[in-house]
């Protein structure tokens, strides 16, 4: 990340135009000020990276302005200068939490040398976000072991080595459950970009007026509520990888601005003019069928060709019943040690139930009813009727309807949907699933019947 915003105060002209001239050859943006009331303007309406100050200033003090830009920010960066220097008034500025401290006259590789100090510690700054983001966002290993027996998850794990060598877009369909995101991180972590960040956007997780900004950034003051400058996950990702997760449920406003981020590798934080370029590999996911969503023109057609140069379809654990009992072994393993229980044997019967059931919610229904297993059982072994899988993932009889003559389709939907709600106690989730829609059409739905009763 590079010195965006500078702030220069200093009385003297020539000192500020020859500092001036030093940052615009690092593509930052100056602004000058020479007294502390103009300082102390700029300083309220933008958002600086670096501030370097005069000690001695009309209408202020040096220290006075490092002690409203910590203010502000605490991370910003305050280098105070002065051609009087003494040891108590370095002492003070360093105690205030200036960064550093110049004496004049200025001398080239002095700056130069200042200014390389003041980037590696944004840059530090930087990393240390990103390693808080990557272990927010990256997969327990221990928890999300890749296992497969079948052939079907055999080939896919020997594509997966493949495509990691490549920078290619990959998009992974399947089912809810089906170890989307696990297959993500190994592509990331088999890649060249595998010390880099791998970051995650749950693109149905987050509304829709945020997503935008949730992408690209924002610039301090770009909308009521933008008190500070924020990073777009793309900006987080450069370098690295980015998994645009349930990407199918991203608005058509907003999808241009991504197919323009993706082609380009360039975009403008919301309320920014300033074009901002990364290297990012994109990896997307959807539990729904995009040729679908293209057709229904509810998904750009040029977006999706542009995520879909690599596919990979995840097979239902009905598919690959192989990996049941293998996969089952494993967390019961791991969960006994989790839960400081002596690891559990499963009887012939619960395998025969294990394997006879239909998993409608793939590997993370599984571990459910594992973990469900583990927790309300104090014995070595696991009988078939100690597996709960009935209370796992109740099945919802779809009510019958006397339907009368001339009801509309629209009248028969929101039946349907109210209907399903009921049943479920209002659990969005499980009503969206049950109706095989997204939550947020669900949400946007259940909006537009409100709208409509309020409007009667």
């Amino acid at each position: 990340m590079a010195i965006e915003k500078v702030l220069i105060v200093d009385i003297d002209p020539s000192n500020s135009l020859f500092l001036k001239d030093l940052l615009h050859q690092r593509k930052s943006e100056v602004y000058i000020a020479d007294n502390g009331t103009v300082a102390s303007e700029y300083l309220s309406q933008h958002l600086f990276d670096l501030v370097i100050c005069d000690l001695h200033i009309p209408n202020s003090s040096g220290l006075e302005i490092l002690k409203i830009a910590k203010s502000q920010n605490p991370h910003m960066l305050v280098i105070l200068t002065t051609a009087f220097a003494t040891i108590e008034g370095a002492v003070e500025a360093m105690r205030l939490g200036a960064f550093h401290y110049l004496l004049k006259p200025f001398h080239l590789e002095t700056i130069e040398t200042m200014l390389d100090k003041v980037q590696e510690h944004i840059d530090l700054l930087q990393e240390n976000f990103y390693l808080r983001e990557e272990i927010s966002t990256k997969p327990d290993r221990k928890k999300h072991l890749l296992i497969a027996e079948s052939e079907s998850m055999k080939k896919i794990l020997s594509d997966v080595g493949k495509i990691a060598k490549s920078s290619s877009s990959v998009f992974i369909s399947g089912e809810s459950g089906t170890g989307k995101e696990i297959i993500a991180h190994a592509i990331h972590t088999q890649s060249h970009r595998n010390l880099q960040p791998f970051i995650k956007v749950n693109c149905a997780a987050i509304p829709t007026s945020l997503l935008e900004s949730e992408f690209f950034g924002h610039e301090k003051g770009a909308f009521t509520g933008a008190i500070n400058k924020k990073l777009g996950r793309f900006e987080l990702a450069d370098k690295g990888t980015l998994l645009l997760d349930e990407i199918s449920e991203i608005p058509l406003e907003l999808q241009s601005k991504l197919l323009r981020a993706i082609q380009e590798m360039e975009f403008e934080r919301v309320g920014g003019i300033r074009p901002i370029q990364v290297d990012v590999r994109l990896i997307s996911t959807s539990n729904r069928s995009m040729k679908e969503a293209v057709e229904e023109k509810l998904f750009r057609e040029d977006l999706y060709y542009r995520l879909n140069v690599v596919p990979i379809h995840l097979p239902p654990l009905r598919e690959r019943r192989e990996d049941i009992l293998p996969l089952a072994e494993f967390f019961l393993k791991r969960l006994c040690d989790e839960n400081q229980k002596p690891v559990k044997q499963l009887k012939a019967e619960a395998k025969q139930k294990l394997l006879d059931y239909k998993w409608p919610g793939n590997i993370r229904e599984l571990a459910n009813v594992i973990e469900r297993s583990v927790v309300m059982n104090a014995s070595e072994t696991l009988e078939a009727h100690q597996i709960y899988i009935e209370l796992a993932c109740p099945v919802i009889e779809a009510p019958i309807y006397s339907l009368p003559a001339g009801i509309t389709l629209a009248e028969l939907e929101k039946r349907l949907i109210l209907e399903t709600l009921g049943r479920v106690k209002n659990n969005r989730t499980k009503a969206a699933q049950l109706l095989g829609i997204s939550v947020r059409t669900l949400r946007n739905k259940l909006h537009a019947y409100k709208a409509l009763i309020t409007s009667n």
